[in-house]
C-alpha cells in the first residue's frame, strides 16, 4: 500500500504487477474501498498488467472531505494521480459509483482513456427523485452511522442467495460498508446526486474508438441489465457481459468469472505495445 497527497487529500492505493505492464485503474463503489478488487488486483497484475486500485477521498485508508465531493472531483482526483505515476494513458474501470467516476473520467480526460471498462452502472442524470433520496440518506448516516444501512443493503448490493450462499462475500462486503467513514459516504452521496448525465460522453467514446467493456450481474436490482445494455448501444462495438450467479458486485460475487471476462477483454483489445509513461520533459 502506498499514499499521495493530490487535490488536497490523501489517497492511499495500492499499485500491482510490473512497472511496464499495461496500467489498468479499477474504481471502488460506494461505501466501498480498494479492497473490493483484490481477485482482479491478483489475477490481472499475475497476468502482466499494472492495476492501480485507490481508495477514493473519503473512503478507506484515504482522507475525509466533509461536506460534498463530486463525481469530476474523484475524477480528477485519479488523473492527479496518475500524474504522480507517470502514466499518461491507462486501462480506467469501476463498478457502481466507481462506473460513474470512470464516465467522468472520461468526460474530462478521454485522451487518457486507453480502455473503459463499466461494471453494474449508469449513464442517466440523476433524476429529482433520487437527488432527493441521496441527500436524505447523507443526513441519515451523518446522524446514525453505517451499521443499519449496511444491513438493509445487502441483499441488493449481492443478489440474495449469495447472502447466504457466499458467508465470507458477504461478511467482507458488510464489513467495507460499515467500516466507511459516514462523512465520507455522505460527502459522495451529495455529489452523485448533481451527476450529470453521460450519455453523450459514452457517444464521444465511441467516436474516439475506446475499446469498452461492460460488465452486469445478471441479478442486479439496482442497475440492471437493461441498464448494461442501454450504455452498450451508444458504444455498438462494445463488449457486454452478463454474469449469472450474481448481483450488484459480481467482481465479488463472481470473482472467477469477472476476472475471466476482463482478461479476455483486456487480451483481445490491448494486444499493442503499452506506452503508458507519460514522456519525461526535454
Amino acid at each position: 500500500m502506498s499514499r499521495i497527497t493530490v487535490n488536497d487529500a490523501t489517497l492511499h492505493y495500492d499499485d500491482l504487477g510490473p512497472s511496464d505492464g499495461i496500467p489498468v485503474v479499477l474504481i471502488h463503489g460506494h461505501p466501498f474501498n480498494r479492497t473490493l478488487w483484490a481477485p482482479q488486483a491478483q489475477a490481472l497484475s499475475a497476468a502482466g498488467h499494472r492495476v492501480i486500485t485507490p481508495d477514493l477521498r473519503g473512503y478507506g485508508e484515504s482522507s475525509v472531505t466533509p461536506g460534498k465531493v463530486f463525481l469530476s472531483d474523484f475524477a480528477d482526483d485519479i488523473a492527479a494521480l496518475l500524474d504522480c505515476l507517470g502514466i499518461e494513458r491507462a486501462v480506467i474501470g469501476g463498478v457502481s459509483m466507481g462506473g460513474q467516476i470512470s464516465m467522468e473520467f472520461c468526460r474530462r480526460h478521454l485522451g487518457r482513456v486507453r480502455a473503459l471498462v463499466l461494471s453494474d452502472t449508469s449513464a442517466p442524470a440523476e433524476t429529482g427523485e433520487g437527488k432527493a433520496f441521496r441527500n436524505r440518506l447523507a443526513d441519515r448516516l451523518l446522524a446514525e452511522g453505517m451499521d443499519g444501512y449496511a444491513d438493509e443493503v445487502i441483499d441488493k448490493m449481492l443478489a440474495p442467495y449469495n447472502v447466504a450462499a457466499l458467508p465470507d462475500v458477504a461478511a467482507h462486503v458488510l464489513g467495507l460498508m460499515r467500516t466507511t467513514d459516514p462523512r465520507g459516504a455522505a460527502a459522495a452521496l451529495r455529489g452523485r446526486a448533481e451527476r450529470p448525465d453521460y450519455r453523450d460522453t459514452l457517444v464521444a467514446v465511441a467516436d474516439a474508438g475506446v475499446p469498452t467493456l461492460i460488465v452486469v450481474g445478471a441479478d442486479d436490482v439496482y442497475t440492471p441489465v437493461t441498464e448494461a445494455e442501454a450504455m452498450g448501444g451508444l458504444v455498438p462495438y462494445a463488449t457486454v457481459s452478463v454474469i449469472d450467479g450474481a448481483g450488484h458486485l459480481p467482481g465479488a460475487e463472481q470473482p472467477e468469472r469477472f476476472t475471466a471476462v476482463l482478461l479476455d477483454f483486456l487480451g483481445t483489445q490491448l494486444s499493442e505495445p503499452a506506452g503508458g509513461a507519460r514522456p519525461t520533459a526535454s
